[in-house]
């Protein structure tokens, strides 16, 4: 019984030192998560998907169609809080608790594909990571090609970034920016080659000149 009440107490300590340390600044999220946090949190995350999931290999090669594909639905569904360069230093992802993770880092390349996968299709408890996957095949392999994108994301080129931006998704004040830019290139391009019979391209020719 003696043992039994120890253990108990060094329980209920533990659960008090960890509300203490999850509310010590009420349920604000601006507080910087801790290290204790941060490792307890990773161990929760690998011990809560099962081992059938984890172990799971994707059915479909990382060819650069599916690289491809993983990086425009990146681009238009993940970049808000993730970034397009899964850094996380977005206004979403920095405001998050936890924070968004740097999806280049060991800590998320580390895990399986399985992992991943999981993780993209349920999303995590308690996160701003919500669970996207609809028991669909057509979302599985949307989660796959973006487990594959994932992998990718350290070797990521500056070209690829610049595309996914033209793909993020874009509110209609940018929307009338791009239209109103679009429309005054057109305007001036018209202009150049206007009343003396030149081409477009000469137009440019000349412009370059």
């Amino acid at each position: 019984m003696k043992a039994i009440a120890i253990v108990l107490f060094a329980l209920v300590v533990l659960l008090l030192g960890a509300a203490v340390l999850l509310f010590r600044g009420g349920i604000s999220a601006k507080l910087e998560p801790t290290r204790f946090e941060e490792a307890v949190a990773r161990r929760l995350l690998r011990a809560g998907i099962p081992r059938a999931a984890r172990d799971l290999r994707s059915p479909i090669a990382p060819t650069k169609e599916a690289v491809a594909g993983g990086q425009a639905h990146f681009a238009d569904h993940c970049a808000l809080c993730h970034a397009n360069d899964g850094s996380g230093r977005t206004e979403m992802g920095r405001n998050l608790y936890p924070r968004a993770p740097d999806l280049r880092l060991l800590q998320t390349q580390d895990l399986t594909d399985g992992e991943l996968f999981y993780i993209i299709e349920n999303g995590i408890r308690l996160t701003g990571m919500p669970g996207f996957g609809d028991g669909s095949e057509e979302s599985k392999m949307e989660s796959w090609r973006l487990v594959a994108f994932v992998r990718h994301l350290p070797r990521l080129a500056p070209g690829e970034k610049l595309e996914m931006e033209r793909l993020n998704p874009k509110s209609p004040e940018e929307w009338r920016q791009i239209e109103d830019a679009a429309s005054v290139t057109g305007r001036d391009r018209s202009v150049l080659g206007a009343g003396d019979g030149r081409t477009d391209q000469e137009a440019k020719t000349r412009e370059a000149r």
